[in-house]
């Protein structure tokens, strides 16, 4: 079994990050070809020749594909290139047809960024960008017999290259220093902000349990920050942030226990094992020139002029912090609220809740309240909640309106829950509008009254709090349904006195 360090010993080293994130983009077709491209299609049905990369087959660039390069990296502050090529990355591996991946090396599309990065407490920490660069995917490997999963063990081995060449961005950063005992959460916001922006670009489905964001983290250990940059583990293809920020940590303990025993760290990559948490040895890691580079002789140069990249600049959204920073004035929130709201993912389903009609205060309150103790206790996320922000904002205009109250308001969001309709559909069929008829209300507090003659005495001598007993016992007595507030005024009414 590995031996892991405490998680102290390994804060003895330096940690260096390097982060590579593959994207893949919701085009049409593929990057090269016209192969269309279709989550969950049968196997091997969205192929062309171009796909397999039979002779004779020629590679046409995908100008969407380009589009959304740069797209990325003007949202990541990168310099667009004036001229740039793609490049063959030689290798054999059963999910590459070609025998090659057409990426880009030397010559990406964007160069030099930086993405101010947000802790859940406030720290802020810039990730500089080294490239983000085009290319294919492969295909998928689905591994037979075993016990793993995976090709070692397996009896044999299936082929699906429905994915081969459907577009990527790789997006890598420069190394990633300072971050100390913090370096697995700065991974994991990285990719978390990183998935928010192509997401808000539009770009990419950007699901991660589909696979459509996948990162790559490198991690390293040196003695201190002034020694030179140790030798680097890259655990392959995690794909969720709870995942990347797990990895981080292990990998530190893992190389921190090799080398407090005076051993080496080996350069290779490695895979996550996501049900016992740690990452085991895949091969020895491949440098650049093994891959053989060169340009690729069946493909143009890619020039995007100033002027298409400037059209494209005035075609970014608002960015996600931006739109973060500006909804929390307009909402009202202090910083550690508007963390809450997003660390809960309810900022969207409070912006569409509020688009629908509600107010600000009620929205965030409905979400971060009621709906957001149910998904804890059931297990999921709240956009997953069988409720839509349009029947939220309805609950919300019910409350104000004074038609139910907030009890009420739990009991008609049990229904809407439950599938019987919408907000008023449900209070209607449940009978929980609030009553405010006199004569019903009279009715109640009189028997309230007749049944509490120490409270009323109690009241009559001035002490007027205990109101609050005889309103508790009206609200019992209509289960609920009383508006408290005409009750309180009938309740001074028929004792006579000032409440």
């Amino acid at each position: 079994m590995t031996q892991l360090a405490e998680w102290e010993e390994a804060l003895e080293f330096d940690p260096v990050l390097g982060i590579e994130v593959h994207v893949e983009l919701n085009t049409k077709t593929k990057m090269f070809d016209g192969a269309p491209v279709t989550f969950g299609a049968e196997p091997n049905s969205q192929l062309t020749p171009v796909s397999l990369g039979l002779p004779g087959a020629l590679p046409v660039v995908n100008k969407t594909g380009v589009e959304s390069a740069i797209k990325i990296g003007l949202a990541l502050g990168c310099e667009i290139a004036e001229t740039c090529r793609f490049a063959r990355k030689n290798y054999f591996y059963p999910d590459m047809p070609k025998n090659f991946q057409t990426s880009q090396y030397d010559e990406p599309i964007a160069f030099d960024g930086a993405l101010d990065v947000e802790l859940e407490d406030g720290t802020v920490f810039t990730v500089e960008i080294e490239r983000a660069h085009m290319e294919e995917d492969t295909g998928k490997s689905t591994h037979i017999g075993g016990s793993a999963g995976r090709i070692h063990g397996a009896e044999y081995s299936l082929e699906d290259y429905n994915r081969a060449g459907i577009p990527l961005i790789e997006i890598v950063t420069k190394p990633i220093t300072g971050t100390g005992e913090r370096a697995p959460e700065v991974a994991r916001a990285y990719v978390q902000t990183l998935r928010d922006i192509v997401r808000a670009l539009g770009v990419s489905e950007a699901r991660m349990e589909r696979g459509n964001v996948r990162a790559d983290i490198n991690l390293s250990l040196r003695a201190n920050p002034e020694a030179p940059l140790g030798v680097r583990s890259e655990t392959k293809n995690v794909n969720s942030f709870r995942s990347i920020e797990r990895a981080v940590r292990y990998e530190m303990q893992r190389q921190a226990a090799i080398l407090n025993e005076g051993g080496s760290i080996i350069q290779e990559t490695r895979h996550w094992h996501e049900d016992t948490g740690i990452t085991t040895s895949g091969r020895v890691k491949s440098d650049a020139e093994d891959y053989r580079y060169f340009p690729e002789p069946d493909l143009m140069p890619i020039e995007p002029s100033r002027e298409w990249v400037e059209e494209l600049r005035a075609q970014l959204p608002e960015l996600p912090a931006l739109r973060r920073r500006r909804l929390q004035g307009e909402w009202n929130l202090t910083d550690p609220e508007m963390r809450d709201v997003v660390n809960a993912g309810a900022l969207d389903l409070i912006e569409e809740t509020i688009a629908a009609g509600a107010d600000a205060a009620s929205a965030r309150k409905w979400w971060m309240g009621e709906l957001s103790r149910l998904s804890k206790a059931d297990g999921v996320g709240l956009e997953e909640l069988p409720v839509t922000a349009g029947q939220v904002a309805e609950l919300a205009r019910l409350v104000t309106s004074g038609e139910i109250n907030d009890k009420l308001a739990r009991q008609v969001l049990e229904g809407v829950l439950a599938g019987e309709g919408d907000p008023r559909a449900v209070m209607e069929a449940r009978g929980l509008k609030v009553v405010s008829d006199d004569g019903a209300l009279t009715a109640s507090v009189e028997t309230v009254l007749a049944a509490n003659p120490d409270v009323v005495a109690k009241i009559r001598a001035g002490k007027v709090q205990a109101v609050g007993a005889l309103v508790g016992g009206v609200m019992k007595e209509t289960r609920g349904q009383a508006d408290a507030a005409r009750v309180r005024e009938l309740i001074a009414e028929l004792l006579g006195v000032e409440l």
